[in-house]
């Protein structure tokens, strides 16, 4: 216990500003630890040792990252612990630059926790550029994934809030059996080059909010997979990426879901797509439903709105035939801007099971790209359309 720092203040988010309260919160700090700010030592034992007694601690506890350059190899960081946990980062987090660990599985890893908050102003830097280049996946679709720079597995009613991560290796954040946790005010970067460096991507997770967070990146600025229900996303500022997406879902060949997702009040720039389901032909019966999207603002935006069911990102390889997932009560209401492609609305969907009761309401986009309109196209879709809708002609 001499190895921790009481400190009398507790993080807690109240009307969007982080307030003092009386109760005590016992922080453990790595470099009590022996950990070295030179980012050049590795860390992980220090990391993983501050931990343990934070974790186990009878009391509310949290690890401190204090300003400074930590290099830090693969690490994970378990639960359940005897009480709420905070990880305070307020230095900068190296990634190794080894490529023995190009293929982790993770590089910081959260797991079955509850109550744990990831908060500072701090960042997580993956050195993604010296990885990248090992990234074959356009090539082989058995490729081997590049590891993601935060993992949280299994955690529950927890807060990550203004964490910044910089060219991650792979998936900025991934998000897996996650209830009730809220993201907010997170900066993810990496640039629009950058392969499969997903802002954050969710899967098998519920309640899950997230807000006030800027991301750009070299692919979804957020990716939402199966097993999702319950997805707030507002307030979020996405580009360069490839927009916000649904999916892809299918293929693995067995049942899928994605259930009540909300995106709304956002702003898309430059992103190769606005907000986009996707799903792979030839597939096992799966549902996407109940998707909710209202006040997005696209500027110079490809593809603004996209219902894609014959996915298929690397253009072969791919099989062939129809989409058995049904999409079905899907809302675009209030999205307006400019797009760079003539098609601001693809509805793209399955012959064998057509896309119902999508909803077109007050829709207008313009295309920025000289001569020529922006259009509709549609396939496979029953749906209405309400109020003014720019382009029309679709529904």
């Amino acid at each position: 216990m001499s190895s921790h720092i009481a400190i009398l203040l507790a993080l807690f988010f109240f009307a969007g500003e982080f307030c003092v309260h009386a109760d005590l919160i016992a922080y453990f700090d790595i470099t009590k630890y022996g950990a070295v700010a030179d980012g050049e030592a590795d860390t992980v034992k220090a990391f993983l040792s501050a931990w343990s007694d934070a974790c186990t601690y009878s009391g509310k506890s949290g690890v401190l990252v204090p300003e400074g350059k930590f290099l830090l190899s693969e690490v994970r960081f378990q639960g359940p612990c005897k009480g709420s946990i905070t990880f305070l980062l307020q230095g900068t987090l190296l990634a190794t630059t080894d490529q023995d660990h190009f293929y982790d599985e993770t590089w910081i890893s959260f797991e079955d926790i509850d109550a744990l908050m990831v908060t500072g102003n701090g960042t997580v830097d993956a050195q993604g550029r010296f990885a990248w280049p090992y990234n074959n996946c356009k090539k082989s679709s058995h490729c081997r994934p590049l590891p993601p720079s935060l993992t949280f597995n299994s955690v529950t009613n927890s807060y990550i809030n203004g964490i910044h991560s910089v060219d991650s290796k792979g998936i900025h954040m991934k998000v897996y059996g996650c209830q009730d946790t809220t993201i907010r005010g997170v900066t993810l970067m990496a640039p629009a080059n950058s392969p499969n460096t997903d802002g954050i991507r969710i899967s098998t997770s519920s309640r899950i909010q997230i807000s006030n967070s800027d991301i750009a990146t070299g692919d979804d600025c957020i990716a939402i997979l199966t097993g999702s229900q319950n997805i707030d996303i507002a307030d979020i500022s996405c580009g360069p990426g490839h927009g916000v997406s649904i999916g892809s879902i299918g293929r693995s060949q067995k049942h899928e879901y994605v259930n009540e997702v909300s995106v709304r009040d956002s702003t898309f720039y430059s992103s190769n797509n606005g907000v986009r389901i996707k799903t792979w032909a030839n597939t096992a019966y799966s549902e996407v439903e109940n998707i909710f999207y209202q006040n997005l603002k696209m500027v110079n935006v490809a593809n603004p709105i996209i219902i894609d069911q014959h996915y298929c990102p690397n253009g072969h390889g791919c099989q062939s035939g129809e989409s058995s997932v049904q999409i079905s009560n899907v809302t675009f209401s209030g999205i307006h801007g400019d797009t760079r492609t003539e098609d601001a609305v693809q509805l793209l969907c399955s012959e064998a099971m057509p896309c119902k009761d999508i909803k077109l309401i007050n829709i207008n986009l313009s295309y920025n790209g000289g001569d020529g309109e922006a259009k509709s196209v549609c396939s496979n879709v029953q749906g209405s359309t309400y109020g003014t809708v720019i382009p029309d002609g679709c529904l």
